[in-house]
């Protein structure tokens, strides 16, 4: 067709303002279809970004700012905001071998462990095992997956030397040569090298505690009913929200992580093998530092020329002037623990608010929400503010089978040698190492390592892959919201 002179100016505007409307309806169809790929594989253009090729979706990493995390949570009576203010105090401070500390330990206080970004938090940017090998006169060696700037870590033994299941922990350090330690005491580190050339060693690292007591007054039925909901989609991403576990003498049905002796859900741990804070507070005062409290009286190692302290170390003193300062110390660290406030999520950082926003739709349409539960409600909690309240954790609680990828080979109560807890994302924003040994910084990496020879989440992981760059950034962004 020829366009007259005197209509070709308008003609060529006419052709300029359909390019412009099919591009626009291209961009709209780009951020409705998570899926949509260009035919040479690369990802098409979505999430409100420039039109052109596309980088890669990165990690944002820790978001600065504030922790927004480490105070009491809001509405404690004034008796209880003293009780939190005074556990802190203990909670961060360090143990003597005159108290206990010991003979092996991991380090010398709860706070060296859980400070990042606040106390009460996860592993620490500087890791404090590193110069505590040497603190007060110590003689121990650093091992090699100890390093100035990694994660702070436990290690455990996958079997015994005659092929039995271990999964204890080993504690690192000793009280060799330290302030309070005679020459008499004289006691060998692990012999890490043949443990780990044998592939016998796993990691584990601090687990964050913001909310915890939100956490612990969540009713079981209030996870029983979240662990059957959805149970469709679940099934067709092959997400097992109740998975049987054969425990040595019986054989449990139809229950996840249930306490072998009351058969209530227990919830706090890598595999979610801790009923309650005091018993989570008791086990890391024994493992973790090595003294003995109320609920675990025995030391861990009896080698006499090394014992400096009554056993157990730590008790109620009723003799103490004040209510307080007779409660043990793990009671002290449990009501810590509890009144911890949740962390604070961001609403525009990173990325901007909606970015995050459309990173928070994604996260439940590409199926993350079906085990990161956004939000689950407290019961009828004897602490007030505790009570009916709303716990916007990003857990299910259930111990969930991660794949031959992420196994540790360790089985713990009901969980097995491929089952964890799904980790509660709320902090994470500002949380420097993930998974449970701090393999990685990076989160991408950490959502990639869900995926492996039969975890239940590769069709979620599989859901994320073929989201465009744009589409991964703004779940990513969110992430680092929380």
């Amino acid at each position: 067709m020829t366009v007259p002179p005197t209509h070709r100016s308008t003609h060529r505007r006419n052709i300029a303002l359909a390019i412009s409307a099919v591009a626009f309806l291209s961009f709209e169809i780009a951020i409705v279809t998570p899926r949509a790929q260009t035919p040479s594989g690369s990802a098409t253009p979505g999430g409100g970004r420039a039109f052109g090729q596309v980088s890669a979706a990165t990690d944002p990493g820790p978001r600065g700012g504030g922790p927004g995390a480490g105070a009491p949570i809001g509405g404690l009576a004034d008796y209880e905001n003293q009780y939190f203010t005074s556990a802190q105090t203990e909670f961060s401070a360090s143990e003597t071998v005159a108290e206990g500390l010991g003979p092996r330990m991991n380090l010398d206080s709860c706070v060296g462990c859980h400070s990042q970004p606040a106390a009460g938090g996860s592993s620490p940017a500087t890791n404090p095992q590193f110069a505590f090998a040497s603190l007060n006169g110590g003689t121990d060696t650093v091992p090699p997956f100890i390093t100035a700037n990694g994660p702070v870590r436990e290690t455990r033994y996958v079997q015994n030397a005659d092929g039995s299941p271990d999964g204890g922990v080993h504690a690192i350090f000793t009280i060799n040569g330290r302030t309070g330690s005679s020459t008499d005491c004289n006691m060998k580190q692990p012999d890490y090298a043949t443990q780990l050339a044998a592939n016998n060693v796993i990691f584990r690292i601090p687990t964050p505690t913001f909310g915890a007591g939100l956490i612990e007054n969540i009713p079981d039925s209030a996870i029983i009913a979240n662990a059957t909901s959805n149970a469709p989609t679940k099934t067709s991403l092959g997400i097992r929200g109740r998975p049987n576990f054969q425990v040595s003498g019986r054989t449990i049905s139809g229950q996840t992580n249930n306490n072998g002796n009351d058969g209530t859900v227990a919830r706090f741990g890598w595999k979610a093998q801790n009923k309650s804070l005091l018993l989570f507070a008791g086990e890391a005062y024994n493992v973790e530092m090595g003294i003995t409290n109320e609920l675990f009286q025995t030391e861990r190692d009896e080698t006499s020329t090394c014992q400096y302290a009554t056993v157990p170390n730590d008790t109620t003193n009723m003799a103490a002037a004040t209510a307080f300062d007779g409660l043990s110390s793990i009671e002290k660290f449990a009501i810590f623990m509890r009144f911890l406030a949740p962390p604070t999520p961001s609403t525009d950082t990173p990325g901007g608010s909606p970015s995050i926003g459309r990173g928070s739709r994604l996260f439940n349409s590409v199926g993350c929400a079906l085990c990161h539960t956004p939000s689950m409600q407290t019961g009828n909690a004897a602490v007030a503010a505790l009570r009916n309240k709303a716990v916007n954790l990003y857990s299910d609680l259930l111990t969930h089978n991660m794949g031959t990828g992420l196994a540790d080979g360790v089985s713990q109560g009901q969980a097995g040698p491929q089952d964890f807890r799904t980790a509660p994302l709320w902090g994470l924003g500002q949380r420097l190492f993930f998974l449970h040994d701090g393999r990685t910084t990076d989160l991408v990496t950490a959502i990639g390592a869900h995926s492996s020879s039969g975890s239940e989440g590769n069709g979620v992981v599989s859901n994320f892959n073929q989201l465009n760059e744009n589409q991964k950034q703004d779940l990513l962004n969110f992430l680092r919201s929380l």
